[in-house]
């Protein structure tokens, strides 16, 4: 696919850049900020286009959107009545009504739309979610999720993921969006959010670049109607931390850190047991690249990663 970069706000525009290089052909890149797109052309031989309609106007098939969240809304709508076909990085939009407004452009105008919510598609989760469905836990009653890294000890965030009105919010609004839509995807959509969201890190350049005071360590606790629990945890002040995936029924769990899934059920008669885990699966933007479309990652999740973030942070 002939695909265009509207963007590189996002920390993930370079990875996603050369994945469309390998898998089709990138015409040219948007930004309307002149240092990004400085600093975006010194690692790609890629044209920049001047203005959105420019991008429009180009053999462009599809656009990748990695704009700053607070303007996902108002970009995507313009794609979508531009006939191109959107991937767009995580979080849809800040609010539940202007991903309203994303929707009814993408179904006006028939174009095909895929969200980065790429961890439904590691081999290691996919092997977790299976066992959950699968009846062998018995009733679920606890979900625990926890992904956090060193972006604010370490000093190596960009400074815009500081800006509130940019980011909506800090690393549960980034990161932890990881943990929601895995929280979706397993236990449902939660009744009721509360949150304890703080300024961890000490470090006196990234305390000045964090005027807003975006949180950098974060929990959300999620309540079901079906009196489940689920805890998403995230930060960006975990150095070496690994990433945990637990889900608890009356029967038994399963338990993935890093890549390894063990499960101890009434089937493995109490004995705490390792789970072979698959390959990984085509990434969302594979799939959007190739056409080869697997469900997961279409509108209906985008919808209700941004309806959870809502509840996380009003909670």
């Amino acid at each position: 696919m002939k695909t265009a970069i509207y963007g590189v706000w996002h920390v993930h525009a370079p990875g996603y850049t050369k994945t469309a290089m390998e898998l089709g052909e990138v015409v040219g890149f948007y930004e309307k900020n002149d240092t990004f797109a400085e600093n975006f052309a010194k690692q790609f031989n890629i044209p920049r286009f001047k203005t959105p309609e420019e991008l429009f106007e180009s053999d462009a098939e599809g656009v990748i959107v990695c704009s700053a969240s607070s303007d996902h809304a108002d970009d995507m709508v313009k794609i979508a009545k531009a006939g191109k076909h959107i991937f767009t990085e995580k979080v849809l939009a800040l609010t539940d009504a202007d991903c309203d407004r994303i929707e009814s452009a993408v179904n006006e105008s028939g174009v095909t739309f895929v969200i980065s919510l790429f961890q439904k598609y590691l081999g290691s989760r996919i092997a977790v979610k299976e066992i959950a469905a699968s009846g062998e836990l018995g009733k679920l009653n606890y979900m625990r999720f926890r992904n956090c890294h060193s972006g604010s000890t370490r000093n190596w965030l960009p400074d815009h993921f500081y800006n509130a009105e940019e980011c909506g919010g800090g690393a549960m609004i980034d990161l932890g969006a990881h943990g929601m839509y895995l929280t979706e995807w397993i236990l449902g959509m939660p009744v009721k959010a509360s949150s304890a969201f703080t300024v961890s890190c000490q470090l006196e350049a990234v305390r000045k670049r964090n005027s807003d005071r975006v949180e950098d360590n974060a929990v959300t606790v999620m309540s079901f109607e079906d009196g489940a629990i689920a805890v998403n945890e995230t930060g960006f002040v975990s150095n070496y931390s690994p990433v945990t995936l637990e889900v608890y029924g009356e029967d038994g769990y399963v338990r993935m850190t890093g890549n390894r899934v063990v499960k101890c059920t009434k089937a493995t008669n109490g004995a705490e047991v390792e789970v072979t885990v698959n390959k990984d699966m085509p990434s969302p933007l594979e799939q959007f690249l190739t056409g080869r479309l697997l469900d997961g990652c279409g509108m209906r999740e985008a919808k209700a990663l941004t309806h959870m973030m809502r509840m996380a942070y009003d909670g």
